[in-house]
């Protein structure tokens, strides 16, 4: 999650300040030990906590666990999936993509909650997570990922009216590019019903700059961009977008920037002294509401 992506981010550019100044220098050249930084890099934006979260009481009954494969240069690698079906048959389906840090085992009670507003729920933890294989997460890696759940979420939800993408801090990031990836030609069905995104934010380098000196021209020297305030524009999708205004960590302007860069069906709710994690569960009757008047779904809670 963010909360424990930024302040380690912050720290880490005001130490590195000159170092990164080279690596802007150096990219274009090849210079070497640039991939050093490229790869602390990556350490710190995913900032992997390894092993159970301390909070997490077990796999709900009803849930299917699923080691999905995804074909690498090097190989088969595998994507752990968790399967969490409404009782109704006919419940909208939701892909969750999670934010940096915490696997699957820390993203428990947010599963939970959309669970409990009546979806079926299929999660993943990206490589590099959890019981997924893989070493260090990058963004191209994320991204495929993503792409082969939503694979996943096809077969588990045949009709595309009543699939979603969701997204919450970095997850929405990754929830934007798959969605921004669904190119669909005039008269043709939108392979999903629609996109929420969560606590997010336009570009990664931005959430630096906030952190950091707004002069750095970090958009050249990060090597990850999570560039979403370009993608969420090719997003031919109805947009919710969600974003407590207490959040300490990713300020609630960035999801006003990348409301208004969206296209199309869109709405926007910020929810009053909510923190990064929890707006849905200040605002639950607020985000049935919105849910229910953009995407015309009224899933029966669990």
């Amino acid at each position: 999650m963010m909360s424990s992506l930024l302040p380690s981010l912050h720290h880490w550019m005001r130490r590195r300040l000159r170092a990164l100044l080279l690596v802007a220098l150096c990219v274009p050249l090849g210079f070497a030990g640039c991939s050093t930084l490229a790869h602390k890099e990556r350490e710190l934006v995913f900032n992997v906590a390894p092993g159970t979260a301390s909070w997490y009481y077990g796999m709900p009954q009803g849930m299917v666990e699923k080691r999905l494969p995804i074909a690498t240069a090097t190989g088969v690698q595998h994507v752990d999936s968790w399967w969490w079906p409404a009782d109704d048959p006919k419940a909208p389906a939701v892909l969750y993509l999670h934010g940096a840090r915490w696997n699957l085992t820390g993203q428990l009670f947010r599963i939970q909650q959309l669970h409990d507003f009546g979806f079926s729920v299929l999660a993943i933890d990206y490589r590099g997570f959890g019981k997924s294989d893989g070493d260090l997460p990058s963004e191209r890696t994320v991204y495929e990922d993503a792409r082969v759940a939503w694979q996943r979420l096809t077969e588990l939800q045949p009709d595309p009216a009543r699939r979603f993408i969701y997204g919450h801090s970095l997850g929405g990031a990754i929830a934007i590019d798959l969605a921004s990836q669904f190119g669909t030609h005039a008269g043709e069905r939108a392979p999903a019903r629609g996109l929420i995104v969560e606590s997010s934010f336009t570009n990664l380098a931005e959430i630096a700059k906030s952190l950091s000196t707004p002069w750095l021209p970090l958009q050249l020297i990060l090597s990850q961009k999570f560039d979403s305030i370009d993608k969420i524009a090719k997003v031919d999708l109805p947009v919710l977008i969600v974003h407590g205004t207490g959040d300490r960590y990713v300020p609630s302007r960035f999801s006003e920037e990348l409301f208004q860069a969206a296209h199309g069906p869109k709405k926007l709710l910020l929810v009053p002294g909510a923190s990064h994690n929890n707006s849905m569960h200040v605002a639950e009757e607020e985000f049935r509401q919105a849910f229910t008047k953009l995407f015309g779904i009224a899933p029966n809670p669990a």
